[in-house]
């Protein structure tokens, strides 16, 4: 499948060569939000390796990080940098953040009081359920580090943080064959501006940061927040 690019004008600012985020994503602004935009261009998921026109939550995340640059979304995207559809990095629990451990880091404790989510991931039934793909993945667990909603108020950035939104949800388990812990991402800018593909508004947006977790807390499903460290360029 042909790939879809925006023309040559595409500039990321904040991920050029000095390795700045303070304005990531920025030129994202505006764009389409579309369920899984992304895929390997072959079976079982004929979606482009890279397209600026529209994403989802995770697609922005990723396509902001990399500079829309199709080797180092690569390198987010999948373990070792390799496009296979089971090769993906599909659960940020385990594989997105391992696989990424160079380029993010979990550093929650250092704005506030933080607790743990322990999450079981079975990729093979999540490969089954979903997609009737047999693999030999075993289940695994973890304890994931978050801060609850409770703790969360007036934390402030210095520089852009990437911030997942941390869910336990027997429904979703029950749908998708596994548990499940990040339900969203998106960037937290030192202004206190939430910047994130929102699928209800269909677009990537800015929105304030504490009007948007006050709306979450409503829901008892919805615990808290992960902050993740952007690291130098990779």
């Amino acid at each position: 499948m042909r790939r879809l690019i925006l023309p040559v004008i595409f500039v990321l600012v904040g991920c050029s060569g000095h390795n700045s985020y303070d304005d990531i994503g920025a030129n994202f602004l505006g764009a389409h939000y579309k369920d899984n935009p992304l895929g390997e261009e072959k079976a079982p998921d004929f979606d482009p390796l890279i397209r600026f026109d529209a994403f989802d939550c995770v697609t922005f995340v990723e396509t902001s990080l990399s500079g829309g640059n199709i080797n180092k979304l690569n390198k987010i995207r999948y373990r070792d940098g390799n496009p296979d559809f089971v090769n993906r990095n599909h659960f940020i629990e385990t594989d997105w953040l391992e696989n990424n451990s160079n380029f993010v880091e979990n550093v929650s404790n250092q704005y506030a009081a933080t607790t743990t989510r322990n999450i079981t991931i079975d990729k093979a039934k999540w490969f089954k359920t979903l997609h009737n793909i047999d693999t030999n993945f075993v289940p695994r667990n973890i304890n994931m580090e978050y801060i609850p909603y409770a703790n969360v108020h007036d934390i402030k950035v210095s520089k852009p943080v990437v911030v997942l939104f941390i869910i336990d949800s027997e429904k979703i388990r029950k749908k998708i064959g596994t548990d499940l812990a990040v339900r969203h991402m998106g960037f937290l800018l030192p202004n206190g501006i939430l910047r994130h593909a929102s699928r209800k508004e269909k677009r990537v947006i800015d929105v304030d940061f504490q009007e948007y977790i006050s709306k979450l807390m409503k829901n008892k499903n919805n615990l808290g927040i992960t902050l993740l460290e952007i690291k130098n360029d990779r």
